[in-house]
Formats: structure tokens, C-alpha cells, sequence
């Protein structure tokens, strides 16, 4: 695969893991769907290794979210901001911290958007409960199964 077409398939499954983060986007299919688009071009042992498993944990991933208490956003302050927030910390995490930095990445970026918002500590820390408890624990389960995919697609790229 050219390098052009290497930083599309990037590109998209880049526009997925941000999309996890956006109501209504659809991006764990978004991060598949440029796996899949990798794999049928590169058609090499590796490429499919990484398609089926990530397949599987994608799939796995959909059964989790259905099994998650549902999103309940009446009365807790999502904005786009703290999607903002929580997306950035939850990428800056995983690459400092390889892959298990994304979780306090995320729960940090929420802390620290309602902590600017609200001013005090304890109120910055219910909040960030009240919003995990809502909403935030379905998205992050979500998000960070994208990012492990998007490691690892870099990972088998930069390998091959």
C-alpha cells in the first residue's frame, strides 16, 4: 500500500476514534471499516491477524456497551467541551502511558473540564462521578477499545 493511501486509511480510522466521542457517529464501525479497507489491500498475515481480532473486540465491545447500565444525560452536564476534554486526555494517557494510560487520561480530561466549570474540588469530583455514572462509562469502553485497535494498526504498520 502507497504512502498516500497508508495516511487515508490513518485518516479514517483516526476521524472513527474521534467519532466515538460524537453522539450519533458511528465510530467503532468507522475504525473497522478502515481496517477493513487496510487489510483487503495489504493481504498479508499480519493484516488479516489484526483484522479478525479486532473484529473480535469490536464485537465484544457492542455486547459490553449493551450490557452497561443506559445513557442517562438528564440532570449531568455533558458538553461538547468535556468531550473535548475527556478525548484529549484519554489520548494523551495512552501514549504516555502505553494503552492502560487512556482510563485515567479520560476520567482526568472530565475532572479537569468541570474543575475549570465549577471551581471547587469536591464539586469538580461529583460531577465527574455523576458524569461517569451517566454516560462516560459506555464511551470510554468504547473509546478505548478504538484506541487499542488504532495502537495496534500503527504498530503492524510501523513493524511491516
Amino acid at each position: 500500500m502507497d504512502l498516500p493511501q497508508l495516511l487515508l486509511v490513518g485518516l479514517v480510522l483516526l476521524l472513527g476514534v474521534l467519532g466515538v466521542l460524537v453522539p450519533g457517529v458511528p465510530g467503532t464501525w468507522l475504525v473497522w471499516a478502515g481496517l477493513l479497507w487496510w487489510a483487503l489491500h495489504e493481504r498479508s498475515a499480519p493484516a488479516w491477524t489484526l483484522l479478525v481480532a479486532a473484529t473480535a473486540l469490536l464485537l465484544v465491545v457492542q455486547v459490553v456497551k449493551w450490557l452497561l447500565p443506559p445513557r442517562r444525560l438528564h440532570g449531568v452536564a455533558v458538553t461538547p467541551r468535556m468531550a473535548v476534554y475527556a478525548g484529549t486526555g484519554a489520548v494523551l494517557g495512552f501514549v504516555l502511558v502505553p494503552v492502560l494510560g487512556a482510563v485515567p487520561g479520560f476520567v482526568g480530561g472530565i475532572y479537569l473540564c468541570e474543575r475549570l466549570r465549577l471551581g471547587t474540588r469536591g464539586e469538580a469530583w461529583a460531577s465527574t462521578r455523576a458524569v461517569m455514572r451517566a454516560a462516560g462509562t459506555s464511551v470510554l469502553v468504547e473509546l478505548f477499545a478504538c484506541l487499542v485497535v488504532l495502537g495496534a494498526w500503527v504498530g503492524v504498520v510501523a513493524a511491516g
